[in-house]
């Protein structure tokens, strides 16, 4: 047996250090110390011998199992430093290689640090589905049953599910405005809330428009509200993220969802007011509507008009990042060019 154990030692060494990967060390482990290994056995075997031969292979098996197992970790460790090593060719002079940065996109930034201007005044944030319905994105908010906005030359309908009336037919939120009235309609007043999210229109692209773009809209709804504030709620914001006053103003303009309605524009600061491409040069550009949401629009959340008020604005995300970074064309932030995307790293 002694002789056996010495063959099994010698080969075992050899194999050990012919090895020069760590799968290749852990089959040559297996082959002597596994569960069918060789080494293990003739460990089976002891309790098998007569008395006077059991105790003394059981141990030189069990000395020749305890030095097998240090020159396999001992090997494993020189295959890891080896593996770990620099090349004797490696130049060290040579200069290196930074890695590209991420950052959040631009549109995330603006979103992101809106979200921390509101909530610093008391708002809640939700998002809702991209999908909605006739129901919410058109019928409770005032559109008359033969607006335009509802005909597939504005908005997507989904292909199957783009017939019937009301909740059954469904399409991609052509805006934002129908999570308002979901959100009243599962939750008590007074509401203070913002809701980001990507809109789509079916419409031609060009350096304004997108068919897919980000709106972020805010509403306030309580029993006593002055018009005024908000007003003075959209100067807020604005300075905020802008860091800077931003001159802004107020026209009359039509929505089915609020009476009154306005357009808010604020001044070009691509041209700053002196007129460009972006602001068709006027000087101005429409960032968001606004006004007190329509009794209609009170009633479908079941709310009394004649007891509650409010003010909505819906935020055109994509122009106010475009004011933010001086950028003249919206299509820039989809394109997917790195070369555009990386000065916001």
């Amino acid at each position: 047996m002694k002789e056996k154990l010495d063959a099994i030692l010698k080969d075992g060494e050899a194999k050990i250090s012919a090895a020069q990967t760590l799968p290749e060390l852990q089959d040559v482990k297996a082959a002597f110390l596994g569960k069918s290994g060789v080494l293990t056995e003739i460990l089976k075997s002891v309790p098998k011998m007569e008395a006077a031969e059991r105790a003394e292979t059981g141990r030189a098996a069990n000395e020749l199992k305890q030095k097998l197992t240090q020159t396999i970790d001992a090997r494993s460790e020189e295959i890891q430093l080896k593996a770990s090593e620099i090349s004797p060719d490696f130049d060290y002079t040579v200069p290196g290689i930074l890695p590209h940065s991420g950052g959040l996109h631009p549109i995330t930034q603006m979103c992101y640090d809106l979200n921390d201007a509101f909530r610093s005044l008391g708002f809640e944030i939700f998002e809702e589905s991209d999908i909605s319905s006739e129901l919410y994105a058109f019928d409770n908010l005032n559109f008359p049953p033969e607006h335009p906005a509802r005909e597939s030359m504005d908005t997507y309908w989904i292909a199957g599910h783009d017939t019937g009336l009301g909740g059954e037919r469904l399409c991609l939120r052509p805006h934002l405005t129908g999570a308002s009235v979901r959100h009243m309609q599962t939750n008590k007043p007074p509401y203070r809330v913002v809701y980001p999210g990507r809109a789509y229109r079916n419409e031609a692209t060009d350096a304004r428009h997108e068919r897919a773009f980000f709106q972020y809209e805010a509403l306030i709804v309580q029993s006593d509200f002055q018009f005024s504030s908000g007003m003075i709620m959209i100067k807020s914001i604005l300075s905020r993220v802008f860091g800077r006053d931003v001159p802004v103003r107020m026209r009359v303009g039509f929505f089915p969802f609020v009476e009154p309605g306005f357009e808010i524009d604020m001044q070009c600061l691509i041209c700053e007011g002196k007129g460009c491409s972006v602001c068709k040069q006027v000087g101005w550009i429409e960032i968001m509507p606004g006004g007190t949401p329509h009794p209609n629009v009170l009633r479908a959340a079941n709310l009394d008009p004649a007891e509650f008020t409010g003010f909505y604005v819906n935020i055109g995300l994509d122009r106010l990042t475009m004011m933010r970074y001086g950028i003249d064309d919206v299509r820039l932030f989809r394109s997917g060019d790195l070369r555009f995307l990386e000065q916001f790293c």
